[in-house]
């Protein structure tokens, strides 16, 4: 905590790699081979997919709403799915479109890896693509803020729960991080998230936004040592159920440099949502067989096939998104929605004879059970001097 000439003490976090450096009890080594050896799994269990692309679409989705739900969102997983399939619905959360950026910002940094290297450049286009047109959207999106922030507190800086570097120890914050992304001297790549993730969580770069591009952080990283071929483990749901633990832990690193506590607590997330994602796959596996054979069994058409699979990418659809999908008449795709309502696969949600919506239930079922219900909690936000 260092002192600042307006009367406040803001964290000016040590440079990284830690320094004395890690230490690797058997713990701590246990606890990183369980979380090597889960991601390992789900990374190949994930490519026995039929089509991965499909089992990411979901994921991401999922986790942009579990991710925005930790910052006060109330829009849920089948809300995203409903505006995909119509953007004018009037009754969707007006927070929706914070959830839907979250989404775009994820698909576009995967993107731009690329071409362009894990760096503080990157990370400015995320965050402006993430906040540009929400209710951040005037807190300087896509550039780092010039000004100091808190967190916590009631009268400010007097009683803040932690205050980040002020803009110049900031800066040379981020160079250093950046410099450690690029040379980390040889750590396990999963350290080396865990590392970067608390430390930007501590630098607190931006106005608005810190918490969903720090965890976004994690999923880039793992992508581009690839340790992951497909952006398929995110944290956001472990974070949420052992929230105070997670502040803790980053208190701890910050007050005391506990930085093996951080670690076994990240690491043994990382094995655990791994895990619980692999188990999905192998549930989307035998979902997509159960209902194949099934309905194999009562010959239904191939159009009504072709309409299946697309279904485990938009598993929300009505008649017109059918027949652009098909390329079929309007009659016809009518026809095929009514043969996997028959089947069990598709169920209408609207309940009118106009604009029907159908759910394919029994696979958005699978990833809902944590993706619904809206966050109990949000850390505290950053307040502006």
């Amino acid at each position: 905590m260092i002192n600042q000439p307006e009367g406040y003490r803001a964290f000016i976090p040590a440079p990284l790699p830690p320094d004395p450096p890690l230490a690797f009890d058997a713990q701590l080594a246990t606890v990183l081979a369980r979380a090597g050896t889960a991601v390992g799994r789900l990374d190949g269990v994930a490519a026995t997919l039929p089509n991965p692309d499909l089992f990411v679409a979901m994921y991401v989705r999922r986790e942009a709403v579990l991710s925005s739900q930790i910052e006060g969102t109330q829009s849920t997983l089948e809300d995203v799915l409903a505006y995909e399939i119509d953007p004018q619905r009037t009754n969707l959360p007006r927070d929706i479109d914070e959830v839907v950026n979250y989404i775009g910002a994820m698909k576009y940094g995967l993107l731009r890896l690329d071409s362009l290297p894990l760096s503080l450049r990157l990370l400015r286009e995320i965050h402006g693509h993430l906040m540009t047109g929400t209710r951040g959207g005037n807190k300087s999106p896509g550039e780092f803020r010039q000004s100091q922030n808190w967190i916590g507190g009631v009268r400010g800086l007097v009683d803040a729960t932690f205050i980040p570097p002020p803009p110049h120890d900031m800066r040379a914050a981020l160079d250093n991080l950046e410099r450690f992304l690029h040379d980390s001297g040889g750590l396990d790549p999963l350290i080396v998230a865990a590392l970067a993730h608390a430390q930007f969580e501590t630098i607190h770069p931006f106005l608005d936004g810190n918490g969903r591009i720090g965890r976004l952080l994690v999923t880039f990283l793992l992508c581009h040592e690839k340790v992951l071929q497909r952006p398929v483990l995110y944290l956001s749901h472990y974070l949420k159920r052992h929230r105070a633990t997670y502040y803790d832990r980053l208190m701890a690193v910050r007050l005391s440099g506990d930085w093996e506590g951080w670690l076994r607590f990240f690491l043994t997330g990382v094995a655990e949502v791994a895990r619980e994602a692999e188990q999905t796959a192998r549930q989307i596996v035998q979902l997509r067989e159960d209902i194949r054979q099934r309905a194999q069994a009562t010959k239904m058409s191939a159009s009504a096939f072709r309409l299946l699979d697309h279904l485990f990418q938009q598993p929300f659809i009505n008649v017109n998104a059918a027949r652009d999908h098909l390329g079929v008449s309007y009659v016809a795709a009518n026809g095929l929605i009514g043969e996997l309502c028959e089947n069990g696969v598709l169920t209408e949600i609207t309940g009118g004879s106009r604009n029907r919506v159908f759910r394919f239930g029994p696979y958005i079922d699978l990833f809902a059970d944590v993706a619904e219900a809206p966050a109990e909690f949000a850390e505290p936000q950053p307040t502006l001097h």
